[in-house]
């Protein structure tokens, strides 16, 4: 519990945020009230949400998948709908792993893989990841392009939760996404698979015999990347639960 906590604080924060149309606000409150250390820390903490700045980057962290998880301004907030790429991955041989478009570290944290590797193309992302990985094995890049190159064809699985909302969609999403989350993280250009399929694309090269490729879409997306998958000599599959769709291919 942080100092800031008194008597009304929990029904005074509450209620302004649930004035500012936050849809969980006592739970917010609570992990506000619980991360501040005073209670000037705590109003600019209240402030900053009322300004609609998402939650994860006022507290400067995320849970996901048990794991905390650091996450700084302007970074890829970890959706929870995520875990399923990260159970799929762990069901596979995942001793050398690379995470493409990396974000914060939370994927690749989250697999557990005896070696990982972890690529973001914006610097941001890759000072967060740092924090949260061995900061020499996470790459500032394109994509493959910073991998070292020992890793050609080790690799058992690369997991990829690259941007995949096409670009005109982009202003359709929450405010707390479309407007503090660096647009590289979200835009996957035309019809939103421009970056997935050079994933898919330059997955051979690096993976292992019969390693595994893990690529989160949405579910309307998935059957064009299964598709792409199997132009580029995958063997795929179509995961699905309630919140999340994951292709999962095995390289033949």
């Amino acid at each position: 519990m942080g100092r800031a906590q008194t008597p009304d604080a929990l029904a005074r924060v509450a209620g302004t945020l649930r004035a500012a149309g936050c849809v969980f606000a006592e739970d917010e409150a609570q992990l506000l009230i619980s991360s501040a250390e005073t209670v000037d820390e705590l109003e600019w903490m209240v402030a900053q949400r009322v300004r609609g700045l998402p939650l994860e980057h006022i507290v400067g962290w995320v849970s996901f998948c048990g794991l905390r998880v650091a996450v700084d301004p302007g970074v890829f907030v970890p959706r929870q709908r995520t875990a399923l790429v990260v159970r799929e991955a762990r069901s596979c041989p995942h001793a050398t792993v690379v995470d493409l478009g990396c974000g914060s570290g939370a994927v690749g944290l989250a697999i557990g893989a005896s070696e990982l590797w972890s690529v973001d193309i914006d610097p941001a992302a890759v000072a967060c990841a740092r924090r949260n990985l061995d900061p020499q094995r996470v790459l500032l890049g394109d994509l493959y392009e910073p991998l070292p190159h020992h890793l050609r064809r080790r690799v058992d699985v690369i997991v990829a939760n690259a941007p995949y909302v096409p670009t005109d969609a982009i202003g359709l999403m929450p405010a707390e996404a479309r407007l503090h989350e660096h647009r590289v993280a979200l835009d996957g250009g035309a019809d939103g698979l421009d970056i997935v399929r050079r994933v898919v694309a330059g997955a051979p090269a690096w993976l292992a015999p019969h390693g595994h490729l893990l690529v989160e879409t949405s579910r309307d997306q998935a059957p064009a990347v299964r598709d792409h998958m199997r132009r580029n000599g995958f063997e795929p599959t179509i995961v699905t639960d309630e919140d999340a769709t994951v292709v999962k291919a095995y390289a033949r």
